[in-house]
């Protein structure tokens, strides 16, 4: 996502938008970290090891949902469930997602993507939609979930 830096008072900053700081639970008023490779949520108070790897989950799901249509990513999930269902690599979520996908309406498909419920969580442990962002996309992601 690219962000425009705009006068704010004598100096310059960037609009985040509201999905971006909902996916790192943040609120106005809370604070984000500036590295040399860009803005993040603070390392600190991140929560559990498994809070953290539910939280990439979920950032990784926002990116795919911020780029691609729902119709394209049921294809690309679909083609991908079809093919794992084909070579034995197959699990219960598996079945789910291919409901949602088949059967779901676009809203049904984002809430099972973006959701904050347990459900849609343990969904995102097991996503169809793998390979859908670059692998630049997806190494900064794993890379601002590791700091």
């Amino acid at each position: 996502m690219k962000l425009t830096l705009r006068r704010i008072g004598n100096s310059l900053g960037v609009i985040i938008p509201r999905r971006a700081l909902e996916s790192w639970g943040l609120r106005e008023g809370e604070c984000l970290e500036l590295t040399e490779s860009g803005i993040r949520p603070p390392a600190s108070g991140r929560g559990s090891p498994h809070d953290v790897l539910d939280t990439l989950k979920r950032n990784l799901a926002v990116a795919v949902a911020a780029r691609f249509t729902a119709n394209q990513i049921r294809a690309h999930s679909l083609a991908n469930l079809h093919r794992w269902k084909e070579s034995g690599a197959w699990v219960s979520a598996y079945a789910e997602w291919l409901q949602i996908l088949e059967r779901g309406t676009d809203g049904e498909l984002f809430a099972a993507l973006l959701g904050r419920d347990e459900r849609s969580n343990r969904l995102r442990q097991s996503p169809p939609y793998v390979g859908m962002l670059p692998r630049e996309d997806v190494r900064k992601l794993n890379e601002e979930a590791a700091a």
